[in-house]
């Protein structure tokens, strides 16, 4: 990969996070490079890979292509933002290294963005699944009753086992400056919802984000890919990151209503896992007195197992989403 540098600004600074993806890295890569009627550059961070990304990138004979390989694993909120800070184009767009985006996507985006003078925009997703066939992640007329996403309606969306459509699955662009502007990265300890918060505060900044009802970003399922599972740390450190979240950012009353939610949600999730655990240790008496505590947590064991686990997983870098009912 030369080491040559594009003079002029580009529209757009992918960003992607690799970390042992040589299967998926070049595939993610050409899509981006393959944006149609903008100017794009491609950063791809690899978080201590110890198989051939880091070869196959370097190996790149393109000046858009930069590879920043980072001393330490990072996680993939560090990761991306060690991405941030070398991005260089005006808006800055997040790409998983096992996924790929459609040729017009960003060109849609940012016109959108445009038209609701917005410095953030997301759009509908692809699931492709193993055998080809591709399922749509949202209705378009759903997403077309609301042109912007606002903050109340981001954090209901991110309730555990309440919501059918989760947009934290949605994989935002933004304005570059906005990020600078307000100090916005993504926060390293958590190595799931990080996504979540970084959205989260973006949209309690004051920041305006339009929504592109057609889809352009695909998610690829691979074999052996399963949704990510929450586990008690997950919900312990993601209900600090909300904490710490709240402490920052003074909330409307109505998206305070949806923040409750939110943390009731944490809350019976969290008293599921104790209660799930008790039983498979047979401690009767424990999952008797968890029950009490929260009836909620044992009404979640008559759910189908499959749904259970559908709601429950998180939206993750390195594993394939749960796809919402239609």
């Amino acid at each position: 990969m030369t080491s040559s540098v594009i003079d002029s600004t580009p529209n757009v600074t992918f960003v992607i996070a690799a970390f042992n993806a040589a299967d998926t890295i070049t595939r993610a890569i050409d899509s981006a490079l393959a944006q149609e009627g903008l100017t794009v550059e491609v950063v791809v961070v690899d978080d201590c890979s110890s198989d051939a990304t880091v070869a196959l990138v370097a190996a790149i004979q393109d000046p858009r292509v930069r590879l920043i390989a980072l001393e330490s694993n990072r996680g993939p909120g560090g990761a991306r933002n060690a991405g941030f800070d070398a991005a260089r184009g005006e808006w800055i767009a997040i790409l998983d290294s096992d996924d790929t985006v459609h040729p017009d996507r960003l060109k849609r985006m940012i016109e959108r963005a445009g038209a609701c003078d917005a410095e953030i925009v997301v759009d509908n997703l692809d699931i492709l699944s193993l055998d080809g066939r591709s399922i749509r992640m949202f209705q378009e007329a759903q997403l077309a009753r609301q042109p912007l996403l606002t903050l109340p309606a981001f954090i209901e969306s991110n309730v555990l086992f309440r919501s059918e459509h989760n947009y934290g699955y949605m994989k935002p662009v933004f304005l570059r400056r906005f990020l600078e502007d307000h100090g916005l990265r993504f926060d390293e300890t958590l190595r799931i919802g990080e996504d979540y918060i970084l959205l989260a505060s973006a949209l309690a900044c004051g920041g305006r984000c339009a929504i592109e009802t057609s889809a352009g970003y695909v998610y690829h399922i691979r074999e052996g890919s399963i949704s990510r599972v929450l586990k008690l740390e997950h919900i312990d450190a993601m209900m600090a990151a909300d904490k710490v979240f709240l402490s920052r950012y003074t909330l409307d009353p109505r998206s305070r209503s949806m923040q409750r939610k939110r943390t009731r949600g944490f809350r019976h999730a969290r008293s599921f896992l104790v209660l799930v655990e008790q039983l498979k240790t047979r401690s009767l008496a424990g999952a008797l007195k968890t029950a009490l505590a929260d009836p909620l947590a044992l009404q979640h064991l008559r759910m189908p197992i499959a749904a259970r686990l559908r709601r429950v997983a998180a939206p993750s870098a390195h594993s394939a989403p749960s796809v919402p009912p239609p």
